[in-house]
């Protein structure tokens, strides 16, 4: 009977993050750059349905982004894996921010323009699972409104969406 060389725990290569961080992106810039246009309305202005989406979408990664400036605040070590997705999440929200004429409205239930602060929890493994499901929410919730976006909207959502569901995957890695 032959024998079989046994595997190797540790393959060559680069990590199974790193291709993903790189590839979502890669792919996120490519579609960002190519989708920062808008709408629909036939006479190449976006359509006030479109600009409420695009706005809705802005406020959610400015959201996000506070996630994440809170975690890094109180979990300092968390800096070197954080950051990178974090600067894609402040991508996302200056594609979304793009084109629109008006600032992103301030939601109704802060004071005076100041967003509510944001409750990190006390562990880094906890942390970055909360990150995860923030991550994960958001990007439920976009896949979903794609599907009533203007084509050039629908592909920005479909990419961040994508883009935050691998987040969520890299942030709850550790775990699996």
């Amino acid at each position: 009977m032959p024998s079989y060389p046994t595997p190797s725990w540790s393959r060559p290569g680069p990590r199974r993050r790193s291709l993903l961080t790189g590839a979502a992106g890669a792919a996120g810039t490519t579609l960002l750059a190519g989708c920062s246009g808008s709408g629909d309305s036939g006479d190449g202005r976006p359509s006030a349905a479109a600009e409420k989406l695009r706005a809705r979408a802005a406020r959610d990664s400015a959201g996000l982004l506070r996630r994440y400036d809170a975690v890094l605040a109180a979990h300092a070590p968390l800096a070197e894996r954080l950051r990178p997705l974090r600067a894609e999440v402040a991508r996302h929200e200056k594609a979304f921010g793009e084109g629109r004429a008006t600032a992103t409205p301030t939601p109704a239930n802060s004071p005076a323009g100041s967003p509510a602060p944001v409750s990190v929890p006390d562990s880094p493994k906890d942390a970055l699972r909360f990150l995860a499901a923030a991550e994960r929410e958001l990007a439920g919730r976009r896949g979903k409104e794609l599907l009533d976006a203007p084509a050039e909207l629908a592909r920005l959502l479909a990419s961040v969406a994508a883009a935050g569901a691998a987040h969520a995957y890299l942030l709850t890695e550790d775990e699996k």
